[in-house]
């Protein structure tokens, strides 16, 4: 074989090796219903806090457990189970995303990303501020 041989199934190899490293990393938000028929798979949620159902969360009790009710686009409601501290800010939060398994008991929750527009809000009005003083 020459070396141009070698050296292109070299490059192929590698080629397929980051295609399947970036596929296994893909990942879609699933709604309520569609994370509820795949019990115990990792999936992600986005959904809003239902602030009508009070945080289950008392730091003094057990530090490392959260639980709370979020609501997905559909409407679709479902008992998230977090055995973290409550993150800060979660009911000022707008949307909150959510990385765990489903469980007969609720969403089992690894790892919860808050989404908090709010904090942009004020750098965008004195960006737009400051963009009507220079003009």
């Amino acid at each position: 074989m020459k070396k141009i041989h070698i050296f292109l199934l070299a490059a192929i190899a590698i080629a397929i090796a980051v295609m399947v490293s970036f596929g296994t990393d893909l990942t879609t938000y699933d709604t309520i219903a569609s994370a509820k028929e795949k019990p115990g798979k990792f999936v992600h949620l986005i959904a809003k806090l239902d602030k009508s159902v009070p945080i289950d969360f008392d730091p003094v009790k057990d530090p490392n457990y959260c639980a709370f009710t979020v609501v997905d686009s559909l409407g679709a409601t479902i008992r998230v189970i977090s055995n973290k501290p409550k993150p800060q800010d979660l009911e000022m939060s707008e949307r909150v995303v959510l990385k765990g398994r489903m469980r007969e008991d609720g969403f089992h929750c690894d790892d919860i990303l808050l989404k908090c527009p709010s904090k942009y809000k004020d750098d965008m009005e004195a960006a737009g501020k400051k963009l009507e003083a220079e003009s």
